[in-house]
């Protein structure tokens, strides 16, 4: 088995050329992989995810497969083994597979086809990662010594925890700014006021009610009150600083209505790499070259 399942052994000069890849494609480099099959399971819900995946092998000529769990054999008691076994003797040539368990991935070293990451549990989403990085490379052309706030959830966040990793690794400044019940040990905690002062980028997260025990306890227009992105906000952030999210938003709790597609938001521009990001990953697994 291999693919790209995490980026913690993927070294820095290797993510820079997947993500000078995906900026070629999105100049209108070309490439095809006619004959290939890939089969898209998703045993979470997921629409950038799963459709910017799914664009991307279209993009290469692939014929994607998808998969949907409730009219399959998983509602039977079949295993996540099994049903990707399944798939390779159908004759896939690769499969993306976001899962809510911690690196399900572990489970599957038997399988003989590429798997590519999705996002697994609160852990890893690498492919997030790197067009979050694409998304930063474009706007600054570095990463050395640039800062990066993360903020909202991030202890349930698969996104805050890939991307602290390989931002360190990158040169680049990590903090965090959430309240206390959403803190973890990924980076040093700072007020929403120094971030909005000193950080050259805003990564907001999502407020993960699924993953919350009790969420319906948390108080929606606190958190907005606090820690939300409003134009008040936006206002006090540097003036090259950009505001990103790895989507979806929950619009009125991290973020406000208006801020969404303001000038300094690059969600959209995010929602477009991750094709071309997607793009550069699959390729560079079927060449050998990841």
């Amino acid at each position: 088995m291999n693919g790209l399942l995490t980026l913690e052994n993927v070294s820095t000069k290797k993510i820079q050329e997947i993500i000078d890849l995906a900026i070629a494609f999105k100049n209108g480099k070309k490439k095809s992989f006619p004959n290939v099959k890939m089969a898209n399971l998703f045993f979470e819900n997921s629409t950038r995810t799963l459709y910017s995946f799914h664009m991307a092998m279209l993009n290469l000529g692939i014929t994607p497969i998808d998969f949907n769990t409730d009219c399959s054999s998983v509602k039977k008691g079949e295993t996540l083994y099994d049903t990707c076994k399944t798939f390779e003797c159908l004759g896939v040539d690769g499969l993306v597979i976001r899962h809510g368990d911690d690196k399900y991935y572990n489970q599957l070293e038997n399988i003989g086809v590429p798997i590519f990451n999705g996002g697994d549990g609160k852990i890893n989403h690498p492919s997030q990662t790197l067009l979050d990085l694409m998304s930063i490379y474009e706007n600054f052309g570095k990463f050395q010594g640039l800062k990066i706030c993360l903020m909202g959830d991030i202890k349930h966040s698969r996104v805050a925890h890939g991307n602290a990793e390989v931002m360190k690794r990158l040169g680049m400044e990590v903090f965090i700014c959430c309240p206390p019940d959403f803190a973890d040990d990924t980076a040093k905690s700072i007020s929403i006021d120094t971030a909005l002062e000193t950080c050259d980028i805003i990564n907001l997260l999502r407020v993960q009610f699924e993953r919350h025990e009790h969420h319906e306890t948390m108080n929606a227009s606190s958190f907005h009150k606090d820690f939300g992105m409003t134009t008040e906000r936006v206002a006090k952030m540097k003036d090259n600083a950009i505001i990103m999210h790895p989507a979806p938003v929950n619009r009125g709790i991290e973020i406000a209505d208006d801020v969404v597609e303001c000038e300094k938001s690059r969600i959209l521009t995010q929602m477009t790499n991750g094709v071309f990001t997607r793009m550069a990953i699959i390729t560079m697994v079927l060449e050998g070259n990841l």
